[in-house]
């Protein structure tokens, strides 16, 4: 038996990088619905959602998928953002409401590149072992569990987690690492892809901002993604020569190649020569089919 063994091709694999905040409560639905950037009276049990919680001047501080398990209980599945600290930070706004903010360590995230077994689209599957969901989309089957209680532990796979990230990227989901959150809004993250946002259910914090720069159309930057033949930082400027065009704002490094998301100028010359930081980058399209 090897010292590390590495997951089965196709197989399960943790996913160390996301975790699970429940909200739970006579309030749960009204206070989410009150907090978070998307409709969540909205979308029915048994369903979710991608979603995020935004500064008041309209900036994404965490972006995460919002499972309505039932409806007086919310999960969180947080990808690089600590339950623990978001927790604290939404508890300010708690004041007299029936909910309770319970970061879930004893949930085990895995993923697996295969098709799910009941999940699809934008219907999750729950039992008492746990919860799939479909994360499908163009180029690839794809299905992550949340499993409680007394999981099996899975072999890791650093590969099979970048891989996972980069299937994200390429589909338009910014991974967010701590020095990018608090940075964008909505639209410069091009969460209208994912169908992420919503304009019209009302107050939220910087609903006014988002609303504002949709309406009067004002979004003159947006994701782009691109890919490297050596590592990429989030955080890098993008540039053409002398002129700085934007900023990295998720990368992953895969066994072939480097995977970014920069936000960039909407309206940019054609045919730049463009670098992030010393490395030469080169554009590609963005996959569809991750919106629920």
């Amino acid at each position: 038996m090897p010292d590390n063994p590495q997951a089965a091709p196709g197989g399960p694999f943790p996913l160390p990088d996301h975790r699970v905040l429940e909200l739970e409560g006579r309030d749960a639905g009204a206070f989410a619905h009150a907090q978070f950037m998307n409709d969540v009276a909205a979308l029915p049990v048994g369903q979710w959602q991608w979603n995020g919680w935004l500064t008041p001047k309209g900036r994404v501080i965490a972006l995460f998928a919002l499972l309505k398990l039932a409806p007086e209980r919310l999960w969180l599945l947080l990808p690089d953002t600590d339950p623990q600290e978001l927790a604290a930070k939404l508890q300010r706004y708690v004041f007299r409401s029936k909910v309770a903010l319970r970061p879930r360590t004893d949930c085990l995230v895995s993923g697996r590149f295969a098709a799910p077994a009941r999940a699809q689209g934008a219907t999750l599957h729950g039992d008492d072992a746990g919860v799939e969901l479909d994360l499908s989309a163009e180029g690839g089957m794809r299905t992550l569990e949340i499993r409680t209680g007394d999981a099996p532990a899975l072999p890791p796979s650093a590969e099979a987690v970048a891989r996972w990230a980069a299937f994200d990227l390429r589909h338009g989901l910014p991974r967010l690492p701590t020095s990018q959150a608090e940075e964008w809004t909505p639209q410069m993250l091009s969460l209208e892809r994912l169908r992420a946002y919503s304009v019209k259910k009302g107050c939220y914090p910087g609903q006014e901002i988002v609303a504002r720069t949709h309406f009067l159309g004002q979004a003159k930057r947006g994701l782009v993604l691109f890919e490297a033949d050596a590592p990429l930082r989030a955080g890098e400027q993008v540039h053409d020569g002398e002129r700085s065009l934007g900023t990295l704002v998720s990368a992953v490094e895969t066994d072939a190649h480097a995977v970014a998301l920069a936000v960039l100028p909407l309206e940019r010359e054609p045919g730049l020569a463009l670098r992030a930081g010393e490395v030469p980058v080169r554009e590609r399209p963005l996959f569809d089919g991750l919106a629920r």
